[in-house]
């Protein structure tokens, strides 16, 4: 993972990561999609800013689940 925001965040704030390019092309494949069909984050969103995703980056976001354990979501980032 090329950047991820860890250090000094709010409690409840989840992990947010980079993805790399190999990383992007092996989610696309397991779940047949494209980067289009994943949900939209802006890149002015202080946690995206924080770790400093571009415009057309994905980012793996982690989140703390009381069933689950760890939940995780995918984040497209978008201009803005």
């Amino acid at each position: 993972m090329s950047s991820e925001l860890e250090v000094g965040r709010h409690a409840l704030v989840p992990k947010h990561e980079v993805l790399s390019k190999k990383e992007v092309e092996e989610l696309l494949k397991q779940y047949k999609i494209h980067t289009h069909q994943l949900p939209l984050i802006k890149s002015s969103d202080p946690a995206a800013k924080a770790i400093g995703a571009k415009p057309g980056d994905v980012l793996k976001i982690t989140r703390k689940s009381q069933t689950a354990g760890e939940a995780v979501f995918y984040r497209y980032v978008i201009e803005g």
